[in-house]
């Protein structure tokens, strides 16, 4: 008798084994045709955020499908809104200084001032065609002595995964993980005055928070909403600040920071959401010319939580 017990025991643990098991193997094809039509939603939502005649608040963007089982939900936005890495390294304007800005930049997210200036010039040695060694930069004899024999690359930022590999960027990721919402590498321009938070305009100019405000506040117009029908958009950066903009500048401050905004981007950022489930997947392209010649210039996937 106890052996039938066993033997029981032994068939109902083997039959709910094989019972889980086909659950898991169940789940898992689901999750992934799931994951599919997801992509495949967030792609279709690319596809509309593409179109040159779809505009910023169009409905079509949002797309609700199988009684709100499934769909997509696409925005597009400046890629200008971040300030292009690559632009401000190789400027070698001395009025402009744009490694000191960098520098004051990362020692206000936390960096000790030191380290922020190594990371400045180690930024620019690595975008220079040179082998000659900012003050306190880092070239080539530096990687090499922890092993690495082609760095730095001597060209520009390719993406800004490469950023992770110059010296002093781990403590910048500590102080900041956030950085990259700053930086691109797309654009090849300043940040866009129409586009930009006020917390970037105030910083990339040197002035005030308040003074800032003027801007977006200028710009998103009586609804306060960016991409509306009402959006009242500077024509020139000279109209947004300097001596007769809407923040005013001295012609001095203005040549010194001036430059690093603008009002003529092309780049701009798809960014669409499919959902199929409660399976997310998220689709982004980096495209230049979106109303003209169009130019892919950068495509990610990524789950989304």
């Amino acid at each position: 008798m106890v052996a039938v017990f066993w033997l029981l025991s032994v068939l109902g643990l083997a039959l709910f084994s094989v019972i889980t098991l086909v659950k898991f193997e169940s789940d898992l094809v689901a999750s992934q045709t799931q994951g599919t039509r997801a992509r495949h939603l967030a792609e279709m939502g690319v596809a509309v955020g593409a179109n040159p005649v779809v505009e910023r608040d169009d409905p079509i963007l949002r797309q609700v499908l199988d009684g709100g089982n499934e769909g997509f939900s696409c925005r597009i936005d400046s890629e200008s809104d971040k300030i292009d890495l690559n632009f401000l390294l190789l400027n070698e304007d001395p009025v402009a200084d744009d490694k000191g800005w960098l520098r004051d930049l990362f020692h206000d997210w936390g960096m000790d001032l030191v380290d922020a200036q190594e990371l400045a010039d180690a930024l620019v040695d690595w975008v220079d065609a040179g082998d000659t060694e900012e003050f306190s930069g880092a070239e080539a004899p530096y990687y090499e002595s922890l092993g690495f024999n082609n760095r730095p690359f001597n060209r520009p930022f390719y993406n800004l995964q490469e950023v992770r590999f110059v010296r002093g960027m781990d403590i910048l990721e500590r102080v900041n993980p956030n950085w990259k919402n700053w930086f691109t590498i797309w654009t090849q321009t300043g940040l866009d005055i129409n586009e930009a938070s006020t917390e970037k305009i105030a910083r990339v100019l040197d002035v005030s928070f308040d003074d800032a405000a003027i801007i977006p506040e200028t710009v998103r117009g009586p609804d306060g909403i960016l991409g509306s029908e009402d959006d009242q958009p500077f024509d020139s950066v000279e109209a947004a600040a300097g001596p007769g903009g809407a923040i005013f500048m001295t012609e001095e401050q203005f040549q010194i920071s001036g430059h690093r905004i603008t009002t003529e981007s092309s780049t701009v950022r798809i960014e669409s959401t499919g959902w199929s489930g409660d399976v997310k997947r998220r689709v982004t392209l980096i495209i230049r010319n979106r109303e003209g010649n169009p130019t892919l210039l950068q495509r990610r996937e990524a789950i989304v939580q």
